[in-house]
């Protein structure tokens, strides 16, 4: 049985659950794994996605890391939200709730984000909150603005019509319906690289067709009029990028754009053969790049801090 197969059926267990409470009163569901003392590591999943879509990152970091995984708004065990509550600043607003939620006054993270998860550290670049906890980004596949636009689902050339069609299918209101041969391969050619093995087709599957129709749609309609260029501006944390070169949904054209715009970039990193589901395709390379994040900027400061604090109280005893 293969690692993504076993992890489907059996989720990782977290080591607590709480509820985070957002700027309009909206409740987050939120995962807390590892060690609670150990370097910290805050996920924020993509579009239609849920925590489960970082189960192979959250097995191999939480042995050593306190690893820190939420529900977007609408998604998972994260109610949807009232009406107006899908913007980019409620996903900022979100980000910040689980960060005060989870993390002390002055404790630092490594924050990855993929596709609508990276589009959240974006509107939050410049929010007290990120600025306070975020000692290091990962953006994963993800884009910053002319996400309809530069899209390459529809086999058609790039222009007007192409544009028009991508935002009616983001928006789309005609229900996923169960998993089957074609929605699998739907979904793979769609989202997916070409030799992604069976069982992870089938992984990202599952969770997408269990996002909720209306979420799916509202969140749609947001990422086609999408415009976060300034926030990538004002992201002011060392932040590295991966793409997937064979990526329909978010082409590796927005990778390289944010990386050459990022104020404290670490670099592009493009995945050869592999679609948008980086995270589950390639999950080796997203989790050793966010150790190498957490080894750089988060464990040595960490280290500091339990020494300053065991000494402080040594003082005091």
């Amino acid at each position: 049985m293969s690692r993504l197969l076993h992890r489907d059926t059996v989720p990782p267990v977290p080591a607590a659950e709480l509820t985070a409470r957002s700027a309009d009163g909206s409740r987050i569901h939120v995962e807390l794994h590892g060690p609670e003392d150990a370097p910290a590591v805050v996920l924020a999943h993509g579009w239609t996605c849920n925590t489960r879509f970082w189960d192979a990152q959250i097995r191999d970091l939480a042995a050593d890391h306190r690893v820190i995984a939420y529900d977007q708004r609408g998604h998972g065990l994260t109610p949807e939200p009232a009406p107006g509550g899908y913007s980019t600043n409620a996903l900022a607003d979100d980000l910040e709730a689980v960060l005060a939620a989870t993390l002390a006054p002055g404790r630092r993270a490594v924050l990855a984000g993929h596709s609508m998860g990276g589009m959240t550290v974006m509107a939050a670049a410049a929010r007290p909150g990120l600025r306070e906890h975020a000692a290091a980004v990962l953006l994963c596949s993800t884009g910053s603005t002319r996400l309809a636009a530069e899209a390459r689902v529809l086999p058609l050339r790039a222009g007007a019509l192409r544009t028009r069609i991508t935002t009616a299918v983001l928006g789309a209101k005609a229900p996923l319906g169960p998993v089957n041969p074609v929605s699998r391969k739907i979904l793979k050619y769609a989202t997916m690289g070409a030799g992604s093995a069976p069982d992870r087709v089938d992984a990202c599957a599952r969770i997408v067709h269990s996002c909720p129709r209306r979420a799916r749609v509202e969140w749609g309609h947001v990422l086609a009029e999408l415009d976060l260029a300034a926030g990538v501006r004002e992201l002011r944390v060392p932040t590295a990028v991966i793409a997937g070169t064979d990526d329909r949904l978010t082409p590796p054209v927005h990778a390289r754009a944010i990386a050459a715009a990022l104020p404290v970039g670490l670099g592009l990193t493009e995945l050869a053969g592999m679609g948008h589901m980086t995270p589950v395709e390639a999950p080796e390379a997203v989790t050793a790049k966010i150790r190498e994040l957490v080894t750089r900027y988060v464990a040595t400061g960490t280290a500091a801090e339990r020494k300053a604090a065991t000494a402080e109280k040594e003082d005091v005893a």
